[in-house]
């Protein structure tokens, strides 16, 4: 009995083991073949397509590769062919014949992608995908190796990589990222490979790089870096530096001394040749040329023990070549044109007998004066530089000594005012010390301490060109109100009461009332408002200051808060659509310009606020214009402080169903105002009804012209319209996991307004 229960356990195991490997591989061939339909069928997947065997066993090809590990696909590899690049003008777009159609989402293929959760190996190389890489890249944890290299990524470099802290290997050559090198690099503990070629990288070489001491391999060649490179000497594993064709303008550092690659060609430092490259026994392959290097090259950097390849050419590189020079064994190739060399040229580099390639031209050698300048074309240059540093030096002694000299002006002029007004100064202390007293609280809290990581990206510049947040009295608010009489009211927004008023000084504002429940400190909730009011974007209605009054005698549990916002006289976007107010109705280009207005305002909000500020309430009624019809969003950032405020329960509004949660989705509900801007606000009357009913009209034309908007249909094309009715379809989707990425959604935003403006221009 007991042997025949032991059998039944093990068969059962078997077979659950069995079925278990059998979904898994279903699931994971399900997934690859969905990133065959994002990628558009390249011939390299076709394998997959109608595939019943080992998802394991498949054989692997130089173009694709499918490892796996206990029957878990941990490496991927699909090598494609998609090789032409665009010229310098590449925008972001899809681009004909060279990347993936338009109809490409990186958001969507990034988040299949993301669900083959054990890769630790993924090379994705000239399959023409295109956008700018997601955050959600960071979803796949286990990562090792990352290559995206001969693609069309563009736009930053995503800082939730940062997260994969397995990466040793890192290389996106061969793309249009832009902006700074990353700054965190740091933050990836076993990182080995560092490749970023061939992008569009500009500002310094960030020296949190010189903290990886695991690299072994530095590639930042064809960018844009400028300014000083730092020191290299603490990465003692590194094996190879290319920094080719940037803009790098300081002297040479130092350098580790296991380097056996170096490559600095066609940049702009200046200086001599540090003795130190003299000492790196390891070096084989040496390039500095197309520089401003100076001064006679160190002796020892010829006789190494491992140097095969040396140019120094076209640079400054002055003086006598040592006729002692030695050469070592394995230098193969030395070039020494286009410089100030005057004097022999050493046995060693001019000897017939060796099999060595040396270049010499354009110099004023004593040897070959046919391919030579006379010497005094190199004196005469050799004494310009050095009265070009004399003249620098002189500069930059008289500057010192003005520096000094106004210095030591503004120091008597201090002193002199100080003993002025020490004693009116000393009054005032006494003054604002008492007043700072009655409103800093004795302590610091927790809580206040832990809601200050909310800041924004303008928090980050300081108050330049921002208005401080004022706080206003309650007394100053009912006299702008005329204490928030009735012809004052404007309506209910989403949450809370708004009036307009008219401040003292004539200027309009709205005015919106909250009611706050005090289960948090009025101190923690004014560090918030004035985090809230350092929101600064153009398309954000502005946070001018608040008002906090504890003083409300019918419920002591309560907190009164006014919100001071700009007051903008042109409405609300729902307005501006056609069945609300025919005369006002805005055209498709107008609609495309307040859409991606709102788009950037809401990607600032995701994106340039830690954390991000999500929730933002978004529908076509919280869109406001200004005088100019620029759109800015109300309502929004609310989860700053959304803890703070009693949410009333929402009444009347239009598709809450089984979604409600979905609501929470910030791209979900602008797919709203983008299904609101093509067909008008009877949408917002039939709700999900309209969704599973008629969405599919939108796919052909007559469907189009039965529920567009007619102002829409005579004021767009054709193209411009199949790009909006994609992306908001997309924003809608039931599943979440499938909507686009606010920047996604932005981009085809921008490509719409791009495709109507080349449409009216050929009208």
């Amino acid at each position: 009995m007991g042997w025949s229960s032991w059998l039944l356990f093990v068969y059962l195991s078997w077979s659950f083991f069995i079925s278990s490997t059998h979904e898994s591989q279903t699931y994971q061939l399900q997934l690859l073949l969905q990133l065959r339909k994002h990628l558009e069928h390249p011939p390299q997947l076709d394998i997959l397509e109608g595939y019943n065997g080992d998802l394991c066993n498949l054989s692997s090809s130089p173009n694709l590769g499918i490892v796996c590990l206990e029957n878990t696909v941990t490496e991927l590899k699909i090598m494609g062919d998609k090789l032409v690049k665009v010229s310098n003008d590449f925008n972001g777009f899809a681009i004909p014949n060279q990347t993936l159609s338009e109809s490409f989402s990186i958001d969507s293929f990034v988040t299949t992608l993301t669900r083959l959760t054990s890769l630790k190996v993924l090379r994705l190389v000239s399959l023409g995908i295109w956008g700018p890489l997601p955050d959600k890249i960071h979803r796949l944890y286990s990562l090792e190796v990352l290559d995206l290299s001969s693609n069309f990524f563009s736009g930053s470099v995503p800082p939730q990589l940062s997260r994969l802290v397995e990466l040793n290997s890192l290389t996106l050559d061969g793309n249009y990222f832009n902006g700074s090198v990353p700054d965190w690099l740091d933050s990836l503990p076993n990182l080995t490979i560092l490749s970023l070629k061939s992008n569009r990288f500009n500002g310094q070489f960030p020296s949190s790089i010189c903290r990886i001491i695991t690299l072994t391999d530095i590639a930042l060649s064809h960018n844009h870096l400028t300014g000083k490179l730092p020191d290299l000497s603490t990465l003692s594993s590194l094996h190879m530096l290319d920094l080719r064709e940037n803009k790098l303008d300081s002297d040479l550092p130092g350098m580790p001394k296991e380097l056996i690659t170096v490559l600095l060609s066609n940049n702009s430092f200046s200086g001599k040749i540090p003795g130190q490259f003299g000492q790196l026994n390891q070096l084989q392959h040496l390039d500095l040329s197309l520089n401003h290097l100076s001064g006679t090259p160190p002796s020892s950097m010829f006789s190494l023990p491992n140097i095969s390849y040396l140019n120094l050419a076209s640079n400054m590189l002055s003086g006598p070549l040592p006729n002692h020079l030695l050469c070592g064994s394995k230098l193969g190739f030395v070039d020494l044109s286009s410089n100030k060399l005057i004097g022999g040229l050493p046995s060693c580099l001019g000897s017939m007998l060796d099999k060595r390639v040396v270049k010499f031209g354009g110099n004023c050698l004593s040897v070959d004066s046919q391919n030579q300048h006379q010497e005094s074309y190199c004196n005469v240059a050799n004494e310009e530089g050095k009265q070009s540093r004399c003249r620098a030096v002189g500069i930059l002694v008289a500057a010192i000594g003005g520096a000094v000299l106004v210095i030591s002006l503004l120091a008597l002029l201090v002193v002199f005012l100080s003993r002025r007004y020490r004693s009116r100064r000393t009054f005032k202390q006494n003054i604002i010390s008492k007043v700072e007293q009655d409103n800093i609280p004795t302590g610091v809290s927790s809580e206040v301490l832990a809601n200050a990581r909310f800041i924004s990206e303008a928090a980050k510049l300081g108050t330049q060109g921002a208005p401080v947040c004022r706080v206003f009295t309650l007394e100053e608010l009912k006299e702008a109100t005329n204490n928030f009489d009735s012809s004052s009211f404007m309506g209910e927004g989403s949450i809370g009461k708004i009036y307009k008023g008219r401040l003292e000084n004539g200027t309009y504002v709205a005015i919106r009332s909250l009611s706050l429940l005090k289960k948090h400190s009025i101190q923690n909730l004014k560090v918030r408002l004035d985090l809230f009011s350092k929101l600064h974007h153009p398309h954000l209605v502005g946070l001018l200051g608040h008002c906090v009054d504890s003083g409300i005698q019918n419920d002591s549990s309560s907190t009164k808060v006014f919100l001071v916002y700009d007051y903008l006289p042109n409405g609300n976007y729902r307005t501006h659509l056609s069945e609300m107010c025919p005369e006002k109705a805005l055209g498709w280009p107008d609609r495309l310009a307040i859409l991606i207005g709102v788009a950037k305002a809401v990607h600032f909000l995701h994106t340039g606020v830690i954390p991000g500020a999500f929730n933002n309430r978004l529908k076509t009624d919280n869109i406001l214009l200004d005088e100019h019809r620029i759109a800015k969003l109300s309502d929004y950032g609310m989860s700053i402080i959304t803890d703070e405020i009693e949410k009333p329960e929402a009444k009347g509004d239009v598709l809450k169903s089984s979604h409600k949660i979905n609501l929470e989705d910030d791209v979900y509900n602008f797919g709203f105002i983008l299904l609101e801007s093509l067909v008008g606000p009877i949408v917002t009357g039939k709700g999900e009804a309209f969704l599973l009913n008629e969405m599919a009209s939108f796919g052909s034309q007559d469907g189009r012209r039965k529920i567009v908007d007619p102002i829409v249909l005579t004021t767009c094309s054709q193209e411009s319209l199949s790009i909006l009715v994609s992306i908001t379809s997309k924003c809608i989707s039931p599943e979440p996991s499938t909507r686009p990425s606010f920047e996604d959604v932005l981009w085809n935003l921008q490509y719409a307004a791009q495709v109507q403006a080349m449409a009216d221009a050929d009208q």
